[in-house]
């Protein structure tokens, strides 16, 4: 049973769009590692952009900039 977990800044992402990367990530993992769509978990988890981080910084301190 795979389980993918897609990790995204909570920056105005539309319910279509989430529908399509669950979609996408099902279909990859069918596609290239032969995996049943009826077994495949794929969870989006929106994160607030204080709470993430890149090169030391907040995400949103960085977009200040």
């Amino acid at each position: 049973m795979p389980y993918v977990n897609i990790k995204i800044t909570d920056e105005g992402v539309t319910k279509e769009q989430k529908a399509a990367l669950i979609k996408g990530a099902t279909e990859l993992l069918q596609k290239v590692l032969n995996k049943n769509p009826a077994t495949t978990v794929v969870v989006i988890d929106e994160v607030n952009t204080d709470n993430w981080g890149i090169q030391g910084e907040q995400v949103t301190e960085l977009r200040k900039k």
